[in-house]
């Protein structure tokens, strides 16, 4: 590891950093919309346009945060950049078809004739769940270092299956917040079956991914560390638990007309969720190309680092305001979409 008191030293440490805020806020953010078209196909036709109006005016602006995090790592360490798209070419593609084909869907759909608009929905669906299963697989891959074994390939494909999910589980939640009625009801029995879904790919993915990986292995279980790090899972075992009590108990408050515990489910998820990548994020560091390079090794020269990072003390303030300020816009129980 360079100097910290060097730019060589501090600045590739810098835009990891923006590049996992960027990961990180894109899962959640555009993560609960994926969640929301997978599980539109467990709707009836009322609750559908129900479910899209949830996510309306967010879904489209959420993907920014993808373009952020994927743009770092192009521009600022460009030699990692070829070599993670390359082992990711066809899982990329599978994601960038999946997103491309729900953002088509989601438009016609609204101007599409009346028998024409299941496929539609169909559309929407499978191109939600094909870019939540390929992120996830991409996920797993990094995590093994590209290395395709038929073991590793299965893990992969676990961890696609958790992550789409988790995903499940952060669209109940916004549906809980954001809708009302018979919907809200379905969106807690959604919730239930989902969480229980990514209880399991995240014990799986927490108790493989050590296994697969010796490195990994050493810095959770070497003392001191097993000690130190001991609160993540504690901490995310209790956050399952209250998601679960809370979904158990968000019924009987419907009843009596009282919501104001809507959004704990979605808040509880987003807390696994960032418990998750926080582990993560320490099991892979300071590695961009797990055992291959480290983002030292990987980073653009250090006279291009400054000129880039002027470029994302503009950016990332913006894209931070704009988000908030579009969620506070849209603030409450959402209405009907009118494209009239």
């Amino acid at each position: 590891m360079p100097e910290l008191a060097n730019p060589t030293g501090w600045l590739p440490l810098i835009f990891m950093v923006v590049m996992g805020l960027g990961v990180l806020v894109y899962v959640v953010l555009d993560g609960y919309d994926l969640g929301v078209g997978i599980l539109i196909s467990l709707a009836s036709e009322a609750e559908k346009d129900a479910m899209i109006a949830s996510i309306g005016p967010f879904w489209d602006a959420n993907e920014t945060w993808l373009v952020l995090g994927i743009g770092v790592l192009l521009t600022a360490f460009p030699l990692a950049h070829g070599i993670v798209m390359g082992a990711l070419y066809l899982p990329v593609a599978a994601m960038l078809l999946g997103l491309i084909l729900r953002g088509v869907a989601f438009d016609f759909r609204f101007k599409a004739q009346d028998s024409h608009k299941p496929w539609w929905n169909r559309s929407f669906c499978a191109g939600s769940l094909l870019a939540a299963l390929a992120q996830g697989y991409m996920l797993g891959l990094l995590v093994v270092g590209f290395e395709r074994s038929a073991r590793n390939m299965l893990f992969a494909a676990c961890i696609g299956l958790g992550l789409a999910a988790g995903y499940c589980l952060l669209g109940a939640g916004w549906l809980l917040m954001k809708c009302d009625g018979d919907l809200q009801r379905r969106a807690v029995v959604w919730g239930r079956q989902a969480l229980w879904l990514t209880a399991l790919g995240i014990v799986g993915v927490s108790v493989a991914t050590p296994l697969l990986n010796r490195q990994i292995f050493d810095k959770w279980f070497a003392v001191p560390n097993i000690f130190l790090l001991a609160p993540i899972p504690a901490l995310t075992l209790i956050l399952f638990i209250f998601a679960g009590v809370a979904l158990r108990s968000l019924p009987s408050r419907f009843d009596r007309q009282s919501h104001g515990w809507d959004w704990v489910p979605f808040a509880a998820t987003v807390a696994i969720f960032i418990l998750a990548f926080h582990g993560l994020a320490y099991s892979l560091f300071p590695w961009i190309v797990p055992q291959r390079m480290d983002i030292w090794q990987a980073a653009a020269a250090p006279e291009s680092l400054i000129l880039i990072l002027a470029g994302v003390i503009v950016v990332l303030p913006v894209n931070i305001a704009y988000t908030i300020f579009s969620y506070w816009v849209f603030r409450g129980k959402s209405r009907n979409l009118d494209y009239g």
